[in-house]
């Protein structure tokens, strides 16, 4: 299995949520399933969650990071795929803060909070 972290925002991630699966674009491959690899990968992953963020509302402007085992590197990500989610704890987090990591069955929660 390849884990892949798929860097996004609040607003992205609720409309992949009504969709059939997260998208795949930038996402970042650990080399490894070195907890140190793994990571390196979620952190380089929020950096361009980051990029993101420009312009969006209050509430909003969190790093969010969708985690994914898949066969390849490069298949299609289904919501089975995803085995959890890391999101700031709060607007405009530090970009050395660690993320707040959901399980997937608390994904809903997440997209229904102010």
């Amino acid at each position: 299995m390849t884990r892949r972290y798929l860097p996004t925002t609040l607003p992205r991630l609720a409309e992949e949520w009504e969709a059939a699966g997260p998208g795949v674009a930038d996402a970042v491959v650990a080399a490894d399933d070195g907890e140190e690899t793994e990571y390196v990968a979620l952190m380089s992953a929020a950096d361009v969650s980051a990029d993101l963020l420009a312009g969006l509302p209050d509430g909003q402007r969190r790093r969010v990071v969708v985690v994914a085992e898949t066969a390849t590197a490069d298949a299609p990500v289904t919501w089975r795929d995803v085995v959890a989610v890391h999101v700031d704890d709060h607007d405009d987090a530090d970009p050395d803060d660690d993320l707040a990591w959901w399980a997937t069955q608390e994904i809903g929660d997440l997209l229904s909070r102010p």
